[in-house]
C-alpha cells in the first residue's frame, strides 16, 4: 500500500476558496477561514511587534506567511517575526520564507483536530525546524503559552496570562500588554467549552 504525501506542487493545484491549506510530514491539514478574534489577536500583537521593528531595526513582522521548510513541510504561521540579519538569508525570490523564523505564533482555532495540531504537529515542526520561539494564543481563554529552544527541542517555559505583559529576549525592549490583545472581546469561557 502506498500512502499519499503532499508536496508543495500540490498545494498550487488545490483551489483558492479561501480555506488555509498547509502540509506537515507530507500530510495535508485544512483549516477554516479564521473568525474576527482570532485575527484581531494576529493583526494586534503583529502590529505591536512591527512597530517595535521599525523603530529598533531589528527585524520584521508578518501575518500569515508561507514558510515552505521543505517540499512536504509548506505552513502559513498566524504571524512570525525575522531578524535582521536573517531574512534576506531566508526570503526566497517568491516572497516565501524558506528556512525558519525567529518567532513564530499560532492562534488556537475551535475543534479538538486544530488545537492539537498546534499543540503537537506545528510544535515537533517548528521545534525540528529550529524556530527559536513559538507562542500559541488562545483568546477563549486569555493567554500565550511560550516555548523557547532548549538544547534541540522547544520546551513550555511559561504561560502569559491577561494581567500580564509580553515581553521576549529575541525582542529586546519590547513590552505589550496582554490585556490590549482583548479589548471588545466576549467572556472567557469556561474551561471545557473552550475546549471545542
Amino acid at each position: 500500500m502506498t500512502t499519499l504525501r503532499w508536496t508543495s506542487a500540490d498545494l498550487e493545484l488545490l483551489p483558492d476558496d479561501g480555506k488555509r491549506y498547509e502540509i506537515i510530514d507530507g500530510e495535508l491539514y485544512v483549516s477554516k477561514q479564521p473568525n474576527w478574534f482570532h485575527q484581531a489577536v494576529c493583526l494586534r500583537l503583529g502590529g505591536g511587534i512591527e512597530f517595535w521593528s521599525l523603530e529598533t531595526g531589528l527585524g520584521a513582522a508578518t501575518i500569515a506567511p508561507g514558510v515552505i521548510f521543505a517540499e512536504d513541510d509548506d505552513v502559513a504561521p498566524d504571524l512570525v517575526w525575522v531578524s535582521k540579519q536573517r531574512l534576506a538569508a531566508l526570503l526566497g525570490p517568491e516572497g516565501h520564507l524558506h528556512a525558519a523564523p525567529d518567532l513564530v505564533l499560532e492562534v488556537l482555532s475551535p475543534g479538538t483536530a486544530n488545537e492539537r495540531r498546534d499543540r503537537e504537529v506545528k510544535l515537533k515542526l517548528y521545534s525540528r525546524r529550529g524556530v527559536r520561539e513559538y507562542w500559541i494564543a488562545s483568546w477563549q481563554r486569555r493567554q500565550i503559552e511560550v516555548y523557547r529552544r532548549s538544547d534541540l527541542t522547544l520546551q513550555l517555559v511559561g504561560t502569559w496570562l491577561e494581567e500580564d505583559t509580553i515581553e521576549s529576549p529575541l525582542l529586546p525592549g519590547f513590552a505589550y500588554p496582554m490585556r490590549n490583545l482583548f479589548v471588545g472581546f466576549p467572556p472567557v469561557l469556561p474551561a471545557e467549552a473552550s475546549q471545542g
